[in-house]
C-alpha cells in the first residue's frame, strides 16, 4: 500500500483580484502516477486566495486517499514560506485558510513543503485555467467531475507511464514579487536553485504557517506553598497574596504580552485544581477570553509526601527521597514519577499544539507540567527537572514551529510582581 504521495497545486486570478479558480494534483512518489486531480472556480478572488486554496484542495484528496506522508510543491513562495513558519501571514482573508490547511497537514504522519518554478507546476496550473475557463463560460460544475481519475490506483493497478523527473533549471528561476502583506518575520534563507523546501512537519507540531506561542505561568500562593511542602494533587486554594499575584500576572498579560481580544478569543487553558484556576479566573476576567479545564495540565502527584516539607520527605522516607531527587524514574510513595508526569505532559501538549495551531495560549498550571513543556522545547534530557527555578506567578514563554523547532522565549520572569 502506497502511503507517500507527491501533492501539487496552484490557483489563479485574472485580474488579481479577478475571476479565480484552483487545481491541484496528487501523484504516487514511487512512479509520479496521477492519483486525483482536483479544480474549481472561486468567483472574484487575488492570486493567493486561490493558491491556499488549491493547496486545501490537493491536501483534502491526498487526505481522502489515506496518504500519510506528503511532499507539497507550489510555485508559489508566498504560500510555501508561511506555511514553513517562515513568514507571518497578516492578511486577514489567508488567516483562515492557512489554518484549515494546517489541520489538514497535521492529518500526515509527515509533510514538507517545497518551492518549484512555475514551468513545473504545468499540470496544477491547466486544471486552474480550465476552471477560470469554465466559470466566464457560466457552465455549472460537476460535483464528481474533480473525481474522474482512478483513484484505486493509490493501492492496486499497473502503473501507468510514470510522469517525468524535473530537471534542474540551468538558471534559477526568478523570484515571484511577495505581496506587502507578506514580508518575511526574518531574510529568507538562500537555498539551491530551482527549489525552496519546508522543513517536514512533525505530527505533535501542527503549528504549520507560524509558530505556536505558549504563555507558562505558573498558580500564585497557596497555603501549601507558603511553607514550601510538597504540593501536587492537593487542592488547596490561593491565599490573599495569591490572589494579588495572580492580578498581577493577569495584567501583564494584557499591558505585554497582547493576550487580551475584543472578540473574548483569548485562550486560557487551566489545571483543574483550584489555586491554578483561581489564577486561571483571573487572567479570563482580564483578558475577556474563556476558561477551559485540561486535565493533562495537573501537577505531579506526590503521593505520601504531600503536604510534607522537604526536611519531613526526607526524614520519613531517607533512601527513596534521595533516589528520587536523582532519578527521574523513581516514584515517590502511591506517587508519580517524574517520567510518568513528562509523557503525560508531552501528551496534553501534542492536543494543544494540534487544537490551537498558530496561536498564542496561555497555560496556568504547576512546576513540573511548566518545566516538562520547557524542556519539550529546549530538546533537554531530565536533568532539567532539577536545575530549574520557577518562582509562584512566574511567567515563562516558548513557541513551537511547524518544521520541530521551537524557541525559548522566556523563563521564570516575575517582573510583574516588583
Amino acid at each position: 500500500m502506497t502511503t507517500r504521495v507527491i501533492i501539487e497545486a496552484d490557483g489563479g486570478s485574472r485580474g488579481n483580484p479577478g475571476p479565480a479558480g484552483f487545481g491541484a494534483v496528487v501523484r504516487r512518489e514511487d512512479d509520479g502516477q496521477v492519483l486525483a486531480e482536483r479544480s474549481g472556480g472561486l468567483g472574484r478572488a487575488t492570486n493567493n486566495f486561490a493558491e491556499y486554496r488549491g493547496l486545501i484542495a490537493g491536501l483534502r484528496a491526498a487526505r481522502e486517499l489515506g496518504a500519510t506522508e506528503a511532499e507539497i510543491r507550489l510555485d508559489s513562495k508566498l504560500v510555501v514560506e508561511q506555511m514553513s513558519g517562515r513568514w507571518k501571514i497578516k492578511h486577514p482573508d489567508l488567516q483562515p485558510l492557512a489554518r484549515e490547511a494546517t489541520q489538514l497537514v497535521f492529518g500526515f504522519v509527515s509533510a514538507n513543503f517545497r518551492w518549484i518554478a512555475r514551468e513545473y507546476n504545468k499540470h496544477a496550473d491547466r486544471l486552474a485555467n480550465e476552471a477560470m475557463d469554465a466559470q466566464e463560460r457560466g457552465d455549472e460544475p460537476d460535483p464528481e467531475a474533480d473525481r474522474a481519475v482512478n483513484e484505486e490506483l493509490f493501492s492496486v493497478g499497473s502503473p501507468a507511464e510514470p510522469a517525468p523527473a524535473e530537471p534542474a533549471p540551468a538558471e534559477p528561476a526568478p523570484a515571484e514579487p511577495a505581496p506587502a502583506e507578506s514580508a518575511p518575520a526574518e531574510p529568507a534563507r538562500t537555498e539551491p536553485a530551482g527549489e525552496r523546501s519546508g522543513s517536514a512537519v512533525r505530527s505533535w507540531t501542527g503549528a504549520v504557517g507560524s509558530p505556536t506561542r505558549l504563555l507558562l505561568l505558573r498558580h500564585g500562593q497557596s497555603a501549601l506553598s507558603v511553607d514550601k511542602r510538597y504540593s501536587g494533587r492537593g487542592d488547596v486554594a490561593l491565599t490573599e497574596l495569591g490572589q494579588r499575584q495572580a492580578h498581577a500576572a493577569a495584567k501583564r498579560l494584557v499591558s505585554t504580552e497582547g493576550v487580551a481580544t475584543p472578540d473574548g478569543s483569548a485562550v486560557v487553558l487551566s489545571s483543574p485544581l483550584a489555586r491554578a484556576r483561581g489564577t486561571a479566573e483571573a487572567v479570563v476576567a482580564a483578558t475577556g477570553g474563556e476558561l477551559v479545564v485540561h486535565e493533562g495540565l495537573v501537577e505531579t502527584d506526590f503521593g505520601f509526601w504531600e503536604g510534607l516539607t522537604f526536611t519531613e520527605a526526607s526524614e520519613q522516607y531517607p533512601e527513596l527521597h534521595r533516589s528520587w531527587l536523582g532519578d527521574p524514574s523513581v516514584e515517590p510513595p502511591n506517587g508519580e514519577s517524574l517520567n510518568t508526569a513528562f509523557e503525560r505532559v508531552r501528551g496534553a501538549l501534542d492536543g494543544i499544539l494540534r487544537d490551537y495551531a498558530g496561536r498564542t495560549v496561555v497555560l496556568v498550571t504547576h512546576v513540573t507540567p511548566i518545566k516538562a513543556v520547557l524542556r519539550t522545547a529546549l530538546a533537554a534530557g531530565p536533568e532539567l527537572f532539577y536545575r530549574l527555578h520557577l518562582d509562584l506567578a512566574s511567567l515563562s514563554a516558548a513557541e513551537f514551529y511547524p518544521d520541530g523547532n521551537a524557541s525559548v522565549r522566556l523563563v521564570n520572569d516575575t517582573s510583574h510582581l516588583e
